[in-house]
């Protein structure tokens, strides 16, 4: 076991030397350069139905060098270190050729550091077989619940990915990264053509055995989608709303995330106009935060993939507009502190703006003083799907049910929320005390999915238009 360790940490420092190496005579060649190399190895395992749909193991090297001169900037990719001359001076010669202003980039110190997992159970350590019967085992149960489940889409992977980043500013770092996951997708059929979809995942940052153990967890795709065959269509109208805080994190992520992320602004005279910094734009006790630095979630990292440390930001204070996500090129044009958000989904891709781990801080109130004082509203579950468009936001609920007289009534479907997310952030009329953060993936300009965490607690929203049939 030391000699294996030892073997390993050799391979790390002979990859962070090579890399050292290679820039150090094309520093002062442009304004920025920087290396980024990814190593990793994964597994998938994953059943459509009764039926085995994929097993891959694999095994990765990829990387980059970026280049940016007079404002220009360039990506060559390559996948081996062999010809990483020829590839740096390809970027070098790109940027030259397309730069023709002024390179803008905040400052940042140079750092040297490396990040490593502290890890449970090794998912590297399990057998592969050991791994299917897993997942077996839980697409079965599935299959099993009810006679009304059509099919399901459940599946196992893990990550491992070790990325070195080296720049032209004397920058190294190494960091570790693993993802275990299951996913479990239920189709339930009804009478005539009523279909309903129900959804559950597992994810760890640092431990395979999250996944052992939770047949009860799994049966929960199951119990939504049955649940929701019997419901009956949302009657259109403009209700008070409880937003739990699955709904409540996706729907921050979603209708305002995006819109804090730089890239979207600097360019844009209409965000520019809504999104000034220090502008009232909520009720005051609404606090959304974007934060990389919380344990063991998704969008957790120590370094963005332009070596900048990350950091918890208040996007909204006080409901009073606070910060916003940059990557180095964004916080430099706009004359503001980077905050650590440049994100890719491997060292294939460029990085650009991203949230990490997003969400609404708690406020005062239980769930059960929030809805006690509604006559007639709507409880919102979750999320099937949505779309925005600017300020505008269109969001489907996956499982939806009346509000009576302060009780949870009869289930409903087809719950569609649909409103300007300004307007919304000032109708919030309660924010609960009980936030829970969720895996989930993102996705911009191509790249998808980026692992993210949306949370927050229960919310309640006035004159929310719901849409029905």
């Amino acid at each position: 076991m030391v000699t294996t360790i030892s073997l390993q940490e050799s391979l790390q420092r002979s990859l962070q030397d090579q890399l050292l190496d290679a820039i150090s005579p094309y520093r002062d060649r442009v304004d920025y350069l920087e290396i980024r190399l990814q190593q990793g190895e994964s597994t998938l395992i994953s059943y459509r139905g009764a039926q085995l749909d994929a097993v891959d193991r694999s095994f990765s090297l990829v990387g980059n060098v970026r280049a940016c001169h007079k404002g220009g900037w360039s990506f060559v990719t390559f996948n081996g270190v062999t010809d990483l001359a020829k590839r740096i001076e390809e970027a070098i010669a790109q940027a030259k050729l397309v730069g023709n202003d002024t390179t803008q980039l905040a400052v940042i110190e140079p750092i040297q550091d490396y990040v490593a997992v502290e890890l449970g159970t090794d998912p590297r350590g399990i057998a592969l077989d050991a791994k299917r019967k897993l997942i077996e085992g839980y697409n079965r149960l599935l299959l099993e619940f009810a006679p009304r489940i059509q099919t399901t889409m459940t599946s196992y992977s893990d990550r491992f990915n070790t990325t070195y980043f080296v720049n032209s500013l004397g920058t190294c770092i190494a960091q570790e990264r693993l993802d275990v996951s299951g996913r479990f997708s239920v189709v339930a059929k009804g009478d005539g053509s009523t279909v309903r979809q129900g959804f559950e995942s597992i994810h760890s940052r640092s431990d395979y055995s999250v996944l052992e153990n939770i047949e009860e967890t799994v049966k929960l795709a199951a119990e939504r989608a049955v649940r929701q065959l019997d419901a009956k269509p949302a009657k259109g109208g403009q209700y008070t709303v409880i937003l739990d805080p699955y709904l409540a994190g996706v729907f921050i992520h979603e209708a305002f995330g995006h819109l804090s992320e730089a890239d979207n602004i600097y360019e844009n005279p209409r965000m520019q106009e809504l999104l000034v910094l220090g502008k009232p734009v909520a009720i005051p006790q609404l606090n959304v935060i974007d934060d990389a630095l919380m344990p063991g979630l998704p969008g957790t990292l120590k370094y963005d993939d332009e070596g900048v440390p990350t950091q918890r930001k208040y996007l909204i204070k006080d409901g009073v507009l606070t910060q916003r996500l940059h990557n180095r090129e964004t916080a430099g044009k706009m004359n503001e502190a980077p905050t650590g958000n440049a994100r890719a989904i491997s060292a294939a891709q460029p990085p650009i703006v991203r949230m990490t781990n997003t969400g609404i801080e708690n406020g005062d109130f239980t769930f059960e003083e929030m809805i006690a004082d509604i006559e007639e509203g709507v409880y919102a579950v979750r999320m099937l799907g949505g779309q925005t468009n600017g300020e505008m936001f269109t969001f489907a609920a996956a499982e939806g049910y009346m509000i009576r007289d302060g009780q949870i009534a009869e289930p409903i479907s087809d719950v569609t929320l649909t409103g300007n997310v300004f307007q919304t952030l000032k109708d919030i009329e309660a924010i609960g005390n009980d936030s829970v953060y969720k895996s989930g993936g993102c996705g911009k300009r191509g790249q998808f999915p980026l692992p993210v965490s949306t949370g927050g607690p229960h919310m309640r929203i006035k004159n929310v238009v719901i849409g029905g049939r």
